[in-house]
């Protein structure tokens, strides 16, 4: 299996090692394979987290 770094490539939603597209269309590095392909995933927990964070704050 070839080492990281890893990227997901936001344009063809495809996981990629460093030599992929450019950097403005990937989220990344990922320290494993098994990470970025659980980028969308984590971002969207990301989000939800701060999201109730931002409600908390706001009193909501």
């Amino acid at each position: 299996m070839a080492a990281g770094p890893w990227f997901f490539c936001l344009k063809h939603h495809t996981v990629e090692p460093r030599d992929g597209c450019a950097e403005r269309h990937r989220l990344g590095p990922y320290e494993t394979r098994q990470e970025a392909e659980r980028a969308l995933q984590t971002v969207a927990e990301r989000n939800e987290q701060l999201d109730e964070q931002d409600r908390k704050w706001e009193g909501d």
